[in-house]
């Protein structure tokens, strides 16, 4: 969890104040960001986007999503591993299989959150371009 005035330097003082467009915003970036090969949990995802405790604040923007934005939405699971999704439903198998071309195996139902969850840095958390870099 970033310090206070980490917060207060890169503006998240205030995180009431935050509207709904910009934490969806944040929060689609923050899932570009994720390595092919990798995985994150919602929770993580938000307190990467600055959301301490919005993990479903990111079920909401992937939901929401523009269908155009292409977000990798399969490296997006639960903190316990596991998919989202009923395992007989259609989305499931659309990940299981999105992340097995991946190198990401779900065996039993989980992913090894000690082999493939996301852990970036702070170096790549600062300097790393977006997702939209090239569109900037």
């Amino acid at each position: 969890m970033p310090n206070e005035r980490f917060r207060r330097v890169w503006g998240w003082a205030d995180m009431a104040a935050m509207d709904r467009e910009t934490r969806m915003c944040r929060i689609w970036e923050t899932i570009q960001d994720i390595p092919k090969g990798s995985v994150a949990n919602y929770g993580q995802i938000a307190e990467i986007a600055g959301i301490p405790r919005g993990a479903r604040q990111v079920g909401y923007a992937l939901r929401h999503a523009p269908k155009d934005l292409e977000l990798p939405w399969h490296r997006v699971i639960t903190s316990s591993g596991k998919p989202a999704f009923d395992p007989n439903s259609r989305h499931f198998r659309t990940q299981r299989d999105r992340l097995a071309e991946e190198g990401v195996p779900i065996i039993n139902g989980k992913i090894d959150m000690s082999k493939y969850r996301w852990e970036p840095d702070l170096d790549e958390l600062l300097w790393k371009p977006s997702a939209t870099w090239d569109e900037e």
